[in-house]
């Protein structure tokens, strides 16, 4: 019988993403809403994507007995100590949206010339097993945050996130293309080599 992963998010797309890795690997993956779907979220209390990525795959596979796989990301402006980070979709406030949250990133970097705007997109990945297993996993993407957006393929900070590589944002790419250099997608093959 094949082994149930709990994914620990609510996601339409990351849940996506985590099945077209985990099912070839002969493991079933599950969304948490679909086995408990009146379950209220733990809150992130973490002060880093470590922590809360653990955090809320602890939660779940505790609810569940399943093992279970948390992510958890944001992104850190090198010039401000590694703000926002684990407040990225929080940043401008807790009833903020994208747009509040990029506006207020963009007003605290423009006191710093071009060059000094690097960023870095963090994404860590806890699965946790009830046998007391763990594979943790980090990934990142480094880029330069522009103060006007370009692309609609994205959500979040990606419109901003220029990789000079590519020479274009993280929001005119292609699925294909950022698959190859998210942070997501690299700490996804660093756990699918550990499951391997």
């Amino acid at each position: 019988m094949k082994q149930t992963i709990v994914l620990a998010t609510h996601n339409a797309g990351k849940i996506r993403e985590f099945k077209s890795v985990l099912e070839p690997l002969g493991y079933t993956a599950t969304a948490v809403r679909d086995l408990c779907p009146q379950l209220p979220e733990p809150e992130e209390t973490g002060t880093t994507f470590e922590e809360n990525a653990r955090l809320k795959a602890a939660y779940y596979m505790k609810a569940t007995g399943l093992p279970c796989l948390a992510d958890d990301s944001g992104i850190i402006a090198d010039a401000l100590g590694g703000r926002p980070g684990v407040y990225s979709a929080r940043y401008a406030g807790p009833e903020c949206d994208d747009e509040k949250n990029n506006q207020k990133l963009i007003d605290e970097l423009s006191a710093f010339p071009p060059e000094k705007r690097t960023v870095h997109y963090a994404c860590v990945l806890a699965l946790l097993f009830p046998d007391g297993r763990e594979i943790v996993r980090e990934g990142r993407c480094s880029g330069v945050l522009r103060d006007f957006y370009a692309g609609t393929n994205g959500f979040g900070y990606d419109p901003l996130f220029y990789v000079p590589e590519k020479g274009k944002t993280m929001a005119e790419m292609t699925m294909e293309e950022k698959n190859e250099i998210s942070h997501r997608g690299k700490a996804l093959e660093l756990l699918v080599e550990a499951l391997s």
